[in-house]
């Protein structure tokens, strides 16, 4: 960027590109006093992340860490691809004989790391523990229209419904869902004992997880023999880390001026393709201030958002306004929606409608948004500040370290919150999950607690369709009256990116981010 371009960026956006020059900045000069360290062990690949799991049981873990690194972990029922489209996995097949009966064919030869056989009995009660209060999940709505789960031999599991739902294969997909032994409970994530491609050895929380190749995995033994995710909240050190060699991967995790700096280092590789990670913001409706819609539209017409992906991801984001990926068969397309694009005199007549007027110093109204402190968000959080100031809302920004912040969301203590959705928007279940009136926390992550008779009925209608041709313009409809109702907020649809060291070969920057390819890739010795 030359001079002259950063001099005729709005303020906001030379705020965020001088903070994203200093992280650049600071870690050139860290990389040139720093002294090279490795691990201790040198078969360890040390995979560098922004936070502790939750919960590494993922029946019960939802936030991102807790999917991907569970998923390594334990086996699901199925597998998406790289379309989100559901392939076998411990289902070798399966079939629905009427639509309230789904049979299940479970692979033979798999078995649990304490060496226990893994048998259709084991896949109908981690299926049973999902909605039988075993345990207390946010996920549990996914599977409330589960009467029961049976296992009538060892090679099959039938799940009899209360009435028909699109979505429950999805929700046993990868990352959303964990097939345990029969009986496992709440108690499982403390020490999590799967079938998955590495066994859990130990966890200190906000220091480390680790985990060792699977031997016996029946897809066949992971090539990378132990793995380090190291808690390293601030990204500066995970950048330095990766130059020194202390680290060897970052998913998603360094700022794009830091990726963008770090191109011409020899030691290092960069994957990337467009993702279906998105951004988003959430407001929580029963605050009395958020309750009318027009003060959640006008919050969204005072957003640029073109602006805010150049200067935070150097245009490697896609806008969007749908939970979906953009390119998912049920998202909505250019022509079905007409986009909230930076409009302040439409943004302050809607706040004018709702009784906000201007006070001596031009505030409408005063809101607070919380984020993690994670150096992306609060860049992001600060430029929405600014932005929307300009419309007559005054933000308060409220940042904390991952756990507390996350703590907060799942509560509802907030009024505002930004976060990202992670895996979970591959299929249009989400919008069960994140906005319909029986999905609030505990059994859903309607966490903004929004309520609306239109999207509930929409929903229930595009569970119920068995085609995807039928479930379209249901889901059409939907987004288009979220999109109204504006609960939420969608910015953009981020590149995943994967920033690797040199000596790891394999690396897949799969769409939804996860670490799927640390089953199959290898590491030169250091």
């Amino acid at each position: 960027m030359t001079r002259s371009a950063f001099r005729n960026r709005a303020p906001w956006a030379r705020q965020a590109g001088s903070a994203a020059l200093a992280l650049v900045l600071s870690v050139a000069a860290l990389g040139l006093i720093a002294c090279t360290s490795v691990p201790h062990d040198r078969d360890t690949v040390v995979i560098d992340i922004e936070n502790s799991p939750t919960n590494l049981d993922i029946r019960i873990g939802s936030d991102a860490q807790a999917e991907h690194i569970g998923a390594l972990l334990f086996d699901a029922v199925v597998q998406k691809d790289e379309h989100g489209l559901l392939q076998p996995w411990l289902a070798e097949r399966w079939e629905w004989t009427d639509p309230r009966t789904l049979v299940l064919h479970i692979r033979p030869g798999v078995h649990f790391h304490d060496e226990k056989p893994l048998t259709a009995a084991d896949v109908a009660w981690s299926i049973d523990s999902m909605h039988n209060g075993s345990i207390v999940t946010s996920k549990a709505g996914a599977f409330a229209n589960v009467d029961r789960a049976e296992a009538p031999d060892d090679r099959t599991c039938v799940v009899h419904l209360k009435q028909h739902d699109g979505g429950l294969l999805f929700n046993m997909s990868d990352g959303l869902f964990a097939v345990v032994e029969r009986g496992a409970g709440k108690e499982l994530g403390d020490h999590p004992m799967g079938s998955g491609p590495f066994v859990f050895v130990s966890q200190v929380q906000d220091k480390e997880v680790l985990l060792r190749a699977n031997d016996a995995y029946w897809a066949g033994a992971p090539h990378l023999r132990k793995l380090r995710f190291d808690i390293v909240p601030d990204a500066i050190t995970r950048a330095l880390e990766l130059r020194k060699g202390s680290a060897d991967v970052t998913s998603n995790a360094l700022t794009t001026d830091t990726v963008y700096s770090l191109r011409n280092d020899p030691s290092v590789v960069t994957e990337s393709q467009p993702g279906s990670i998105v951004n988003y913001i959430t407001f929580n409706v029963r605050d009395p201030l958020l309750a009318d819609e027009r003060v959640r539209q006008a919050f969204e017409w005072s957003l640029d958002r073109p602006a805010m992906v150049h200067a935070l991801w150097r245009d490697h984001a896609r806008i969007s306004e749908t939970l979906l990926p953009p390119q998912h068969w049920a998202a909505l397309r250019s022509n079905e929606v007409v986009p909230y694009t930076r409009d302040l005199p439409k943004a302050r007549a809607l706040l004018d409608a709702a009784g906000y007027k201007p006070d001596a110093h031009g505030v409408r109204i005063r809101l607070t948004l919380k984020s993690s402190t994670d150096d992306t968000m609060r860049l992001l959080a600060a430029i929405v500040q600014q932005q929307v100031r300009e419309a007559g809302i005054e933000l308060t920004l409220r940042q904390n370290e991952f756990g507390t912040f996350y703590s907060d969301v799942t509560k509802g203590a907030f009024q505002m919150y930004v976060l990202r959705w992670v895996g979970s928007n591959e299929d249009p279940e989400i919008f069960r999950y994140a906005y319909a009136s029986d999905r609030m926390p505990p059994k859903g992550g309607n966490r903004g607690h929004f309520s609306d008779p239109t999207v509930d009925a929409l929903i229930a209608r595009g569970a119920a369709e068995t085609s995807e041709a039928e479930r379209r313009p249901t889901y059409v409809e939907l987004q288009q009256r979220l999109h109204t109702a504006a609960p939420t907020v969608v910015l953009w649809s981020l590149d995943n990116v994967v920033v690797h060291s040199s000596r790891l070969h394999g690396v897949n920057a799969t769409g939804s981010g996860t670490f799927e390819w640390l089953r199959t890739a290898t590491a030169d010795p250091r």
